[in-house]
């Protein structure tokens, strides 16, 4: 299947359209109530892992209703090409040229005596649960953190979320079977045994038993969507709520129960045995598995939405992370992960970065419409800040979506901004419009000058011509926004010269 075919019917409707289709809801005589709020983040799902954005293998029902009830947006880009710069953009409503937060600074190690997490927020940092907080709301996260570990001042319940469970630390977050979780700083134990999830199998082998010893009786994407959903009954109707559900599927390990694994027994499949993280016997079967068991679990939060009477209350946004990627064994190719797109996890291409978002409010938002509204994570804060009433933090770049979600005229930025420099020697990205800039730090090192690359991706989305010597004034300004972007906290994270 070509790249064409999956990404035909989407560009087709942002060329014919090129902004919100779909017809604008009636505006009610009263002012517009304050919905609740579910945000939730799947880990290293492409823009093209599922059905709503033309996935024809792998199975996600319950997200390709939620399209049909709802708005698909076809140009909605993650905060970063990784976890934890991206988690940051989303929570701070800045980019990565302001966030504190620019790669995957790590501290410790894997096992459970070295959790430390990652680099935290900073306190001057404002996060999406502190600014709807102070509107009103009750605020919860369940799932992966990643932006400060235990004992650290970025833990969830220090910033803003007034409920906390799940992974701290986004190393313990590469096994689905961990040792324990966290509850508002507390360590809650579950009945798996230790095992590094990155450990290899000795020796070559067929068998699915030499496989277990990767697996335990507590797959962690159960305990979130249980928690989750007994959040969600406890509320009551004196005030909203926001939960940021951010599961870790489908992020490397490949690991999901038996019985998932079965309704893809059709599928061809070599042994993943001896790469990175944990071996699987059947990898393609894992992932594919993973992403509808995540589903599915989506579908039980939105039954808890609907039996307790909050589901035309609320708005249900889902989105992922970053591009996928290749760890664990994961086949990209054989799914077209990344719906055509160029790129994967850990590029600045469109496949690194452009994710698949959903956005749901029944009688508010028009249902199956689309927009191609450019769009990012740093937005996120800005457009539900809007709808809550509450103030917006001065020092973000983000603007509010909020009118795309209602069908009207939108803001539209001048320029997205990401960099990424914790890994893969450095690069820098710009969009202006259909124009995209990529500036790579140079190589090899004592190079004068990185590799500039102009893309024009209107006429070009699959980004294979690069157009910096006929346009030499779109470059200049591409790299004169570059050039903007603050001091990183970490020297780890310095680009250095890049001309």
């Amino acid at each position: 299947m070509t790249k064409r075919r999956f990404l035909a019917p989407l560009f087709l409707a942002c060329a014919l359209l090129a902004g919100c289709i779909g017809t604008e809801l009636p505006e009610p005589s009263t002012a517009p109530p304050r919905p609740n709020v579910v945000y939730i983040l799947a880990d290293d799902l492409g823009y093209g892992d599922i059905g709503a954005y033309g996935q024809k293998i792998t199975r996600t029902p319950v997200l390709d209703r939620l399209a049909r009830e709802g708005l698909t947006f076809t140009r909605h880009y993650a905060g970063s090409t990784v976890c934890a710069p991206s988690r940051a953009s989303l929570m701070t409503g800045r980019h990565t040229g302001n966030v504190s937060i620019r790669g995957n600074y790590s501290l410790g190690g894997f096992r459970d005596d070295e959790e430390r997490g990652q680099l935290a927020l900073q306190p001057s940092e404002t996060t999406i649960a502190e600014v709807l907080s102070s509107a009103g709301y009750r605020t919860a996260i369940v799932g992966k953190w990643g932006l400060g570990g235990p004992h650290s001042p970025g833990e969830p319940h220090k910033r803003g979320f007034d409920y906390a469970y799940g992974y701290l630390d986004q190393k313990q977050a590469h096994n689905h079977y961990p040792t324990h979780l966290w509850e508002n700083g507390v360590r809650v134990p579950l009945a798996n045994p230790f095992f590094i999830p990155h450990a290899k199998m000795a020796g070559t082998s067929q068998r699915a038993e030499h496989y277990r010893r990767y697996m335990g009786p507590d797959y962690a994407p159960d305990f979130l969507t249980d928690a989750a959903i007994r959040w969600i009954e406890e509320q009551g109707r004196d005030r909203p709520f926001f939960l940021y559900l951010a599961y870790t599927q489908p992020h490397a390990a490949l690991q999901v129960p038996d019985a998932e694994i079965a309704d893809y027994a059709d599928l061809p499949d070599t042994p993943y045995e001896h790469g990175a993280y944990t071996p699987h016997p059947r990898p393609r079967a894992a992932r594919a598995a993973m992403i509808s068991r995540m589903d599915r679990d989506i579908g039980r939060v939105l039954r808890a939405l609907e039996q307790a009477g909050f589901a035309d209350d609320t708005l249900v946004v889902f989105s992922s992370d970053n591009g996928p990627g290749r760890e664990g064994g994961a086949d990209l190719d054989f799914f077209a992960a990344s719906g055509g797109l160029r790129g994967e996890k850990r590029d600045l291409y469109e496949g690194g970065i452009r994710v698949p978002m959903i956005a749901r409010w029944p009688g508010r938002i028009a249902a199956g419409t689309s927009s191609a509204h450019i769009s990012a994570f740093w937005d996120v804060l800005p457009t539900l800040a809007e709808l809550a009433g509450a103030p917006t933090p001065p020092d973000i770049d983000g603007l509010s979506f909020a009118a795309t979600l209602r069908g009207r005229d939108q803001e539209r930025h001048d320029h997205l901004y990401w960099e990424f420099a914790h890994e893969r020697k450095g690069a820098q990205a710009v969009m202006m419009g259909d124009w995209k800039l990529i500036r790579h730090r140079p190589r090899p090192a004592g190079a004068k000058t990185g590799t500039v690359e102009l893309f024009d991706l209107a006429a070009d989305p699959d980004e294979t011509t690069n157009l910096a010597r006929e346009y030499p004034d779109v470059v200049a300004r591409g790299i004169a926004i570059m050039e903007r972007r603050s001091d990183p906290l970490v020297d780890r994270f310095r680009l250095g010269p890049l001309r």
